[in-house]
């Protein structure tokens, strides 16, 4: 791919990889008369991306060792040649940084972000993916299927192993990536293990994330792993912090659609509470199908107890013992409706489930924990803890119990917390209530 110079608006392809590399293509362009005056494009922060000049950029571990710019990502253009009637009324780039970039989760998830699925078809993205030393090649591959999709949304994607680097300016910040737990590994184990890298992680959010960033956690244990980053990050706001349960939610519609013998978008008003975990609480005393309580419309408490519940709760387990794989393609569909109901307003007398902070919260849920409850937002990626919902004796001994399973995980990590001085009680299988194959 060729670069034209032939005036004073030409443009200049420049590698973003190495601040050296940069420096020596600067030091060319101002020895350069036919350059002097040319734009040159580096690694430039958000703030630099007005919208009739918008980048896209895609640096490799080839790249930066050889300083030459990697497929259409590095490609510098004025945003004023596209066509009008494509780009009228776009607004202004976003940057969506994603850990776990190379896994399975997000081959999923990335393509409904570009496509403008998730955020919206007049919302440019700006994707920064996040690796590990192991799968540095398998980002590249990621990359070169994201440059052959074609989409026009899609303005900017940057690859690499440092969050430090991929978490700049980032709005939004999708923790994916978590190590899987081993054969004979304690949950606590997993939580100390996953913990380190959400220390490093909510560090690196706190020092170089746009203030604003919404943070989802989807690497397990999702909950805990979100209280971790976000203890870490205290220049962020804690309400910015949420751990994926939409999965859990969305399956608990699928199943009282099929015994109410209706379609699934008749059911609203399902909360998951608590952990993502086998201690959820699958809220079937508060939902609706059609509009009526689906405890009137199903009739039958017997099954919502002792069939649904743990239907829920163990779903993920169930599914890959039919075709031996984790849950990818759905949970990458729950991020995107996750997201989706905090960028878009949420209908009228309906919420959805997060993984928030209990600080403050109307349900008497101990403070200090990321524990999910009904929220509802205005469009604008805040959201708000629904209050007034019913809640009868056999859901709140079901939420008790997955506050105090969630209480002691946090007390398991209080020394990556900054609280030190709390007790690890999960050990032994007895206390096991990991979600099968999901970690």
């Amino acid at each position: 791919m060729a670069a034209i110079a032939t005036n004073a608006t030409a443009l200049v392809f420049a590698a973003a990889a190495k601040t050296s590399t940069t420096s020596r293509r600067a030091a060319r362009v101002a020895a350069s008369p036919a350059l002097a005056n040319a734009r040159v494009f580096a690694a430039a922060p958000r703030a630099a991306f007005a919208k009739s000049s918008l980048r896209v950029s895609v640096t490799t571990r080839a790249a930066a060792e050889e300083g030459e710019p990697y497929g259409v990502f590095k490609l510098n253009y004025d945003i004023s040649n596209d066509v009008a009637a494509k780009s009228a009324g776009w607004k202004t780039p976003i940057v969506v940084a994603v850990s776990g970039a190379a896994g399975q989760i997000s081959n999923h998830l990335l393509f409904k972000i570009a496509s403008g699925e998730v955020y919206g078809a007049d919302q440019p993205i700006i994707l920064n993916l996040l690796g590990s030393e192991r799968s540095k090649e398998a980002l590249e591959g990621v990359a070169m299927e994201l440059e052959d999709s074609l989409y026009p949304l899609l303005r900017q994607v940057n690859i690499g192993i440092d969050p430090l680097k991929i978490f700049k300016d980032a709005e939004w910040a999708l923790l994916i990536g978590a190590k899987p737990r081993g054969p004979g590994m304690e949950r606590s184990d997993l939580l100390e293990m996953n913990g380190q890298i959400f220390v490093e992680q909510g560090k690196a959010l706190n020092e170089v994330a746009n203030k604003t960033c919404k943070v989802c956690v989807v690497g397990n244990p999702c909950n805990t792993n979100a209280l971790i980053a976000m203890e870490n990050a205290p220049n962020l706001d804690r309400k910015n912090f949420h751990a994926l349960t939409r999965l859990d939610e969305n399956r608990a519609k699928c199943q009282l659609a099929l015994k109410a013998g209706v379609f699934y978008d008749t059911v609203s008003n399902v909360t998951i509470w608590g952990n993502h975990s086998t201690t959820q609480v699958p809220d079937f005393v508060n939902a609706k199908i059609d509009g009526k309580k689906a405890v009137e419309v199903i009739g039958d408490d017997a099954w919502l107890e002792e069939e649904f519940t743990p239907t829920i709760q163990t779903r993920g387990g169930a599914l890959i013992k039919k075709w031996g794989r984790s849950s990818a393609a759905s949970t990458a569909v729950s991020i995107a409706d996750a997201i989706k109901s905090l960028v878009t307003p949420t209908p009228e007398g309906d919420w959805f489930s997060t993984a928030v902070s209990t600080d403050g919260n109307p349900y008497g849920i101990a403070e200090g924990i990321v524990f999910s409850m009904p929220c509802r937002s205005k469009g604008d990626g805040s959201y708000e803890i629904v209050e007034g919902l019913e809640i009868n004796d056999w859901l709140r001994e079901k939420i008790k119990a997955s506050e105090e399973e969630l209480t002691k995980e946090a007390d398991c990590v209080s020394h990556l917390t900054g609280k030190l001085g709390g007790a690890c009680e999960l050990q032994g299988a007895g206390t096991d209530t990991m979600l099968p194959g999901e970690n």
